[in-house]
């Protein structure tokens, strides 16, 4: 099979459509892993404990689940992971149904293991596209997750309407959700050949390259490029993760009623997905460390603007333009660290950088919830500015020298 007769477009629409599934499931774990977990346990003060476990399990498994892409290939682990997203969804619903809180929070583990395993479907995007054109690939592939945030509360939202909102209400759409992950279970089997063989075929012609054994994870550190994309990639997420799980928090101590939080948040999703293909677009233009500090800087201004906007239009459109800051430098991480990776590197190291950005994600967001409380909407405006900012300006500084020592780190830069 000639690199011209692969079937690129077909994989890239298949996976795209599998993290549309993945996006519906995350949209339900949102919304009620905190209220299944209270239900359920009947503890008030471990409400916390359903998004920390979804955060903290898919975390965990980002790495080994990287490792085994890298061994493996990538569609059995994706196929794993979306069945574990099954029986994640499956156990939820019998915990909810019969009030058992184990069979609940087992089922949120498999929850963030699935969708942690899911996410790392840009690997295979990374595979199936050359540097020039990688950052539009795997937007391309996340653009699938806008889908999944209309289709969910559309599907979700009807099971709970109406009804006495207990656990048993919870069973449907957890059933519902079960059924989402099937289908990208499904989607995610049609793709072939293997978009780490692809990668392979495509630099057949490149050069010795590809061909080169794996090096340990400590030398792939030490590359130039990798370090700067990994900083931007954990405090991206980690500052993205902390404002958006509190900003329902905020938006009702300053007075408005509960259900606003929703178009909020969607307007968060938007930001983050909606214009992702763009982004790729832009991000390839430019180059990876412009997007990086430009994404930074753009979430940097967001959070800050939450000091002053009050009413509902304007936090919104902070909400947005944080998940559109993220977006930038996302993509760009991402696009960045498959440039510094040969295929059989190219997952151990994106699993390793969602361990660090969702270990710090959910540190963030529960040391989040207490500034919050004792200092107040100041504690995520300011802390957000400075914690994008400082790594955007040692990003600048250590590109600069980088590129005085003649090893840019890849020729999108």
């Amino acid at each position: 099979m000639t690199d011209q007769h692969l079937p690129i477009r077909r994989n890239t629409i298949l996976l795209s459509a599998s993290l549309a599934a993945n996006s519906a499931m995350l949209q339900l774990s949102a919304a009620v892993a905190t209220l299944t977990v209270g239900l359920v346990v009947g503890v008030n003060g471990l409400v916390g404990l359903g998004p920390a476990i979804v955060l903290g399990t898919g975390a965990l498994v980002a790495l080994p689940a990287g490792r085994a892409m890298d061994r493996f290939g990538r569609v059995p682990v994706l196929v794993a992971g979306f069945a574990l997203g099954i029986l994640g969804g499956v156990l939820a619903a019998i915990g909810a149904g019969f009030d058992q809180a184990v069979a609940v929070l087992f089922g949120l583990a498999c929850v963030g293991a699935a969708s942690a395993t899911a996410l790392l479907a840009r690997t295979a995007a990374g595979d199936m596209y050359p540097p020039s054109r990688r950052a539009r690939g795997i937007a391309f592939v996340l653009f699938g997750a806008v889908f999944g945030a209309i289709l969910g509360p559309s599907v979700f939202s009807p099971l709970v309407a109406h009804r006495e909102l207990d656990a048993h209400a919870l069973v449907l759409p957890w059933l519902a959700a079960s059924g989402f992950m099937l289908v990208g279970l499904l989607l995610v089997l049609a793709v072939r050949p293997d978009p780490s063989r692809i990668a392979r075929i495509i630099g057949a012609s490149e050069g010795p390259k590809i061909v080169e054994a794996a090096a340990p994870l400590r030398e792939i550190l030490a590359r130039p490029g990798v370090l700067p994309s990994l900083v931007a990639a954990l405090a991206s997420f980690s500052v993205m993760v902390g404002i958006m799980t509190l900003t329902g928090v905020v938006v009702v101590q300053r007075g408005h009623a509960a259900d606003v939080v929703f178009p909020i948040i969607g307007a968060h999703v938007i930001g983050m997905y909606a214009l992702v293909i763009v982004v790729g677009d832009i991000i390839d233009r430019v180059g990876r460390v412009r997007a990086l500090v430009a994404g930074l800087a753009l979430m940097g201004a967001a959070s800050v603007s939450l000091l002053w906007f009050t009413s509902v239009g304007p936090i919104a459109f902070s909400l947005f333009a944080l998940g559109l800051g993220w977006s930038f430098s996302f993509v760009a991480a991402t696009a960045q660290l498959a440039d510094c990776t040969i295929p059989a590197e190219r997952g151990k190291l994106l699993g390793f950088n969602d361990l660090l950005s969702g270990l710090t994600g959910a540190g963030l967001s529960l040391l989040g919830g207490y500034a919050l409380h004792a200092i107040g909407v100041a504690a995520l405006g300011v802390g957000g500015l400075l914690l994008v900012l400082a790594p955007a300006g040692w990003i600048v500084r250590y590109s600069l020298r980088v590129r005085e020592a003649g090893l840019a780190p890849s020729p999108a830069d």
